[in-house]
C-alpha cells in the first residue's frame, strides 16, 4: 500500500512539473512572437529609410486645460503584459502567433499604460487577437486625416480604462514618429460611426468595446480621441 501511495506520489509531481513546463513554454512563445512583430516593422523601416516625407500634422484648437502629461519612460521589450488580460484573450492571442497577420504598419505606444503594441491591417479575428488593426475606410498609417484603430477590451486595449484627457501617445510610422495628446473620451453606440468621419487634421481614433467587464459581447463603444501634437523623421 505504501509503496503505491509513494509511486502516484511521484506520478503526480511529474504530472505537476510537466504542466509548469507547457505554461512556460506558451508564454515564452508569446513574448518571442510579439518580439517578432517589432522587429518586423524596424527591418522595414531600415529599408525605406529616410525617403519618405514625415507628417505634418495641423494644429487644431480644443477648448480644454489639459494637465501635464505624464513623464513615462517607456523601454522596448517587445513583452506582452497579461495583468489585465482576460484568460481566454490570452489563449487567442497565442494561438495567433501560429499564424501570419502580415507586417506590422506602425507601433503604437502609450506610455501611461505602459503599452507597445504593433498596428496591423484590418480587423479581422487573427489581427485584433494579435494586436490592433486599421479601420477600414479611415485614413492610412503614416498620412494626415483621422486614423481609426481597433483592439479588444479584454486584452490590448483594457487598459484604455484608465485614460485621461491630456494623456499622450505616439505613433512610429515609417516616416517618422508622430505624438498625440488626448483631448476626448466617449461612448457611443455601435452605430455611432460619426467618430471615424474624415478630418483635415492628422488625429488617431481608439475604439474598444464597452463597459470592459461585460459578460457577453458588450452593447456600446469606448472611443479615445487624439490630436497630432509633433513630428519627427
Amino acid at each position: 500500500m505504501k509503496k503505491r501511495l509513494h509511486l502516484l506520489e511521484i506520478l503526480a509531481w511529474i504530472m505537476g512539473l510537466a504542466l509548469v513546463a507547457i505554461w512556460g513554454g506558451s508564454r515564452l512563445h508569446a513574448v518571442f512572437g510579439s518580439k517578432s512583430d517589432l522587429q518586423k516593422f524596424q527591418q522595414a523601416k531600415e529599408a525605406v529609410g529616410n525617403s519618405p516625407a514625415p507628417l505634418q500634422p495641423e494644429t487644431i484648437a480644443v477648448d480644454l486645460e489639459l494637465p501635464a502629461p505624464e513623464q513615462v519612460t517607456l523601454v522596448t521589450t517587445g513583452e506582452v503584459d497579461y495583468t489585465l488580460w482576460a484568460e481566454g484573450r490570452i489563449k487567442k492571442y497565442e494561438e495567433s502567433l501560429l499564424q501570419d497577420p502580415g507586417a506590422p504598419q506602425a507601433i503604437l505606444r502609450i506610455p501611461k499604460l505602459d503599452l507597445e503594441v504593433a498596428v496591423l491591417e484590418g480587423t479581422s479575428d487573427l489581427v485584433l487577437n494579435r494586436g490592433v488593426g486599421r479601420i477600414e475606410g479611415t485614413a492610412q498609417v503614416g498620412e494626415g486625416g483621422n486614423l481609426g484603430l481597433a483592439g479588444h477590451r479584454d486584452g490590448f486595449f483594457r487598459g484604455l480604462k484608465e485614460i485621461q484627457v491630456g494623456d499622450t501617445m505616439e505613433l512610429e510610422t515609417l516616416s517618422g514618429t508622430h505624438s498625440y495628446v488626448i483631448d476626448n473620451l466617449s461612448i457611443v453606440s455601435p452605430q455611432d460611426v460619426y467618430v471615424l468621419d474624415p478630418t483635415e487634421e492628422a488625429r488617431i481614433t481608439l475604439v474598444t468595446c464597452y463597459p470592459f467587464y461585460f459578460v457577453g459581447k458588450a452593447p456600446l463603444r469606448y472611443i479615445v480621441h487624439s490630436r497630432a501634437t509633433e513630428s519627427s523623421p
